[in-house]
C-alpha cells in the first residue's frame, strides 16, 4: 500500500484546482504536450487597449512553434498572441498580422521577455533580459478589445478553447505581468532584474486570480528574495 499512496500524493500536484489568488515566488510547469493543460489568468477588466507591455520569464527546450501568451476575444481568437515560432524567432500577432523578431535562442535557462506595443505609431519592441531589440511597426491604429480570456500553455482558436497539443507550451513560465501602457526602458530593465511584489495593472503575477486544468505543476521557484 505504501508505494500506491506515494504515487497518489505526487499526482495531486498536477490535478486541476479551484480559483486561487497570486503566484508570487511560484512557477507554472507544463511537463508534457497536451491539448487540455493550461492556466487561465483572470485579469483586471478593460474595455480596450491602445498600448501594452507584457513581461514574463520562460524556459523551454522544445523546437516546435508554441504559444507563450494567448489572449482571445469573440472577435479574434488571436486578439493578442506572443508566439515562439522557433528557438530564435518570437512573433507578436494581432489577428492575421505578425511582427517577427530574431532573438537569442530559447533554451533550458529562464530568460526574461517583454513585448511592448502602442497603437498610434504601431511601434513594437521586444526585450530579452533587459536588452532591447530593434523597433518595428505592427498593428498601427488598432486596439486590443476587452472581455476576452488570457491563457498560458495553449494557443486559443476560440475563447478559452480550441487547443492543439502540437502548439502547447512545454517548460516553465513565471512572473507574468501586463500593463495598459508602454513601460519606460529603465523600468523594463528593473523588472528584468527581479520579481515584482506589485506588478502590472492588467495582470499582476502576485495578485491576479488564476485557475488551471490538466497536467500543470505549481511550484515554488526560489527565485525571489522573500
Amino acid at each position: 500500500m505504501k508505494p500506491f499512496v506515494t504515487i497518489v500524493l505526487v499526482m495531486c500536484i498536477y490535478l486541476s484546482g479551484s480559483d486561487s489568488v497570486g503566484l508570487y515566488g511560484k512557477s507554472v510547469i507544463f511537463p508534457a504536450k497536451t491539448a487540455n493543460s493550461f492556466v487561465r489568468l483572470h485579469a483586471s477588466d478593460f474595455s480596450r487597449l491602445t498600448a501594452f507591455t507584457v513581461c514574463l520569464r520562460a524556459a523551454s527546450e522544445e523546437t516546435y512553434p508554441y504559444s507563450l501568451f494567448s489572449y482571445a476575444t469573440s472577435t479574434f481568437p488571436n486578439e493578442l498572441l506572443i508566439w515562439q515560432e522557433s528557438k530564435t524567432q518570437l512573433w507578436l500577432e494581432f489577428d492575421d498580422q505578425d511582427t517577427k523578431f530574431e532573438i537569442p535562442e530559447m533554451n533550458t535557462l529562464l530568460r526574461h521577455i517583454c513585448v511592448t506595443w502602442e497603437s498610434q505609431g504601431g511601434e513594437v519592441t521586444v526585450w530579452v533580459n533587459g536588452r532591447r531589440s530593434i523597433r518595428k511597426v505592427g498593428g498601427t491604429g488598432r486596439v486590443v478589445r476587452g472581455s476576452g480570456q488570457f491563457i498560458l500553455g495553449q494557443e486559443q482558436d476560440s475563447v478559452g478553447g480550441g487547443f492543439d497539443d502540437s502548439q502547447s507550451f512545454v517548460g516553465e513560465i513565471t512572473d507574468v505581468h501586463m500593463w495598459d501602457h508602454v513601460l519606460q526602458a529603465n523600468d523594463i530593465k528593473k523588472v528584468s532584474q527581479g520579481c515584482l511584489r506589485h506588478g502590472g495593472n492588467i495582470i499582476d503575477w502576485g495578485a491576479t486570480r488564476y485557475t488551471f486544468d490538466g497536467i500543470v505543476g505549481i511550484e515554488g521557484n526560489m527565485d525571489c528574495t522573500l
